[in-house]
C-alpha cells in the first residue's frame, strides 16, 4: 500500500533522476519519510522510469535483485526486488567502462535470460520460462547507490524501500561469454569465479538464485502482472546475483570465468 502523496513521489523520482546525472548521493528517503512502504518505492521507481523514457531512452529488459536468502534476511524482505534495464546501461565485454558514469559502483555475477516469447502472469512456471527463453548467457551487473548505502552520519544501512526506489540499485549490465540454449545445461550448477585485478574475490553457483535462476524470471512475470505488465519477447532478464557485490575503482579489471560458458572482462577507466 502506498502512503506517500503523488506529488511527493514525483519529487523524489526527480531527485533520483538528477542524482544519477550529477553523481551526487541522496540521503535515505526512509529516514525523511519513515512511513514509506515497498509500494512507495516502486511508485518512485516508475516515475523515474517515465523521466528516462521522456529523454528518449528505451527499456531493454529487467533485473531481479535480492534473490538469495541471505540478502533477503539482511534487507528484511521476504521476496526479491526488480527494476528495468535501460538501453544506455549496456556495456560490451572487453571494453573500458567510464567510471564517471557511476557514484560507487560494485559488480555482481549473474545469468541473463533472453526471451523469444512474452511471459505474462499470473501463473507463469519455471517450465514456461525455459520454453520462452531463446538462450541464457553470462552477465555482470553493475550496481550503484544514488541513495547512500549507509547514512553519512548514523551509518545506518538504507532500507529496502530506498533500494527499490533507486532502480533496485541497477546501473549497468555487461553480457558476454557463450550463449547457451536453456535445455543444454543444468543451470543450477553453473558456477563462476569473479576476479579483480587477478585475485579471486567471489565464487558462486547459480542455484543460489531461488534454487534455479529461472525461478526468478517466473517470479518477476507473475509480480508485474498486477500492474498489467509483461516480460516481452526480446527482453533480457538478469535473474539475480549468485555472488556478493565486489567494489570497483578506476583502473580495476574485473574478470568473470563461467567455465564452459566462457568469460567476461571489463576495466573501469
Amino acid at each position: 500500500m502506498s502512503t506517500l502523496p503523488p506529488a511527493l513521489i514525483a519529487e523524489l523520482a526527480h531527485k533520483l533522476y538528477r542524482a544519477r546525472k550529477d553523481r551526487v548521493q541522496l540521503r535515505h528517503f526512509s529516514r525523511a519519510y519513515p512511513q514509506m512502504t515497498i509500494e512507495d518505492g516502486y511508485a518512485i521507481q516508475r516515475e523515474w522510469v517515465k523521466l528516462e523514457l521522456a529523454d528518449g531512452h528505451i527499456i531493454k529488459g529487467r533485473k531481479i535483485g535480492l534473490t538469495s536468502r541471505a540478502m533477503q534476511q539482511a534487507s528484511q524482505i521476504s521476496e526479491p526486488d526488480y527494476a528495468p534495464l535501460m538501453e544506455d546501461m549496456f556495456f560490451a565485454s572487453g571494453t573500458d567502462i567510464p567510471l564517471e558514469r557511476f557514484i560507487a559502483p560494485r559488480v555482481e555475477v549473474e545469468l541473463a535470460f533472453l526471451l523469444s516469447k512474452a511471459l505474462r502472469g499470473p501463473g507463469v512456471t519455471l517450465e514456461q520460462v525455459m520454453q520462452a527463453t531463446a538462450h541464457v548467457t553470462p552477465a555482470l551487473e553493475i550496481i550503484d547507490a544514488r541513495i547512500e548505502q549507509f547514512d553519512r552520519d548514523t551509518r545506518a544501512p538504507r532500507k529496502v524501500f530506498d533500494t527499490i526506489a533507486d532502480f533496485a540499485a541497477n546501473a549497468g549490465v555487461v553480457p558476454g561469454g557463450r550463449p547457451m540454449a536453456p535445455e543444454g545445461i543444468d543451470l543450477r550448477w553453473v558456477g563462476a569465479l569473479l576476479y579483480k585485478n587477478g585475485v579471486i574475490e567471489e565464487t558462486g553457483l547459480a542455484a543460489g538464485v531461488l534454487n534455479h535462476p529461472g525461478n526468478g524470471v517466473a517470479w518477476l512475470a507473475n509480480k508485474i502482472a498486477a500492474y498489467d505488465e509483461e516480460l516481452r519477447a526480446g527482453d533480457m532478464v538478469l535473474s539475480g546475483s549468485f555472488t556478493r557485490p565486489t567494489t570497483a575503482a578506476r583502473g580495476d579489471v574485473l574478470h568473470a570465468d563461467f567455465g564452459s560458458l566462457g568469460t567476461i572482462s571489463v576495466r573501469f577507466a
